[in-house]
């Protein structure tokens, strides 16, 4: 597999902080493990197990058949990844059948461009994988047990596209990124004893 292929997380990591993705890629023997990794985890498999027994209502859907930890590689993309949920609707063998791409958060906070460029890229690689339209995506907030809806836009698209060009042409560079310019962010980050320009 090409050192290039990004993670789907390293998009909505990239638009949080660029630095991170950048330690990850170009020195990856010093990413701490958090605590607040291992949670985050742990709830996504308790999730799957409520999934199963919820209504697709949930997501605007009267009939659709759900896929759970799907793997994606995609050489034409330059991503990878697994997302948590993808719904064929009505299935995946039906003439006009499309899907729709479930990503789990464990958050109450707004959903954010970040989270939302996520979506789309696993929604480019459902695409290429199974041969149907993407057209919505959905982020299901844990906490709250709230779907907010992503329309799957021509700009979301190209934004998934750009951003990956960015990131590869950052590891290509070595150079390191610039911090976020919210600050607060760093506060909490595995990665701040590695800064030196954000204490």
């Amino acid at each position: 597999m090409d050192p290039l292929t990004l993670e789907v997380t390293d998009l909505r990591q990239w638009r949080m902080c660029a630095r991170v993705v950048w330690y990850r890629h170009c020195l990856p023997a010093v990413r701490p493990i958090t605590d607040l990794m291992l949670h985050g985890k742990e709830h996504h498999r308790q999730e799957e197990g409520r999934e199963e027994r919820r209504s697709l209502r949930t997501y605007g859907l009267s009939v659709g058949e759900r896929h759970f930890n799907l793997s994606f590689f995609s050489e034409h993309l330059g991503l990878r990844g697994r997302t948590d949920l993808a719904i064929a609707v009505p299935d995946r063998n039906s003439p006009n059948a499309e899907a729709v791409v479930v990503e789990y958060k464990d958050t109450e906070q707004r959903i954010g461009p970040h989270i939302k460029l996520q979506v789309a890229a696993y929604a480019l690689l459902l695409e290429e994988q199974w041969g149907l339209p993407v057209r919505t995506g959905w982020v299901y907030q844990i906490p709250i047990r709230r779907a907010e809806r992503i329309a799957i836009t021509a700009a979301l698209r190209r934004q998934v596209t750009d951003t990956v060009t960015a990131i590869q042409a950052a590891i290509n560079s070595e150079a390191m990124p610039a911090p976020p310019s919210d600050r607060g962010l760093c506060v909490n980050c595995e990665f701040r004893r590695f800064c030196n320009d954000v204490v």
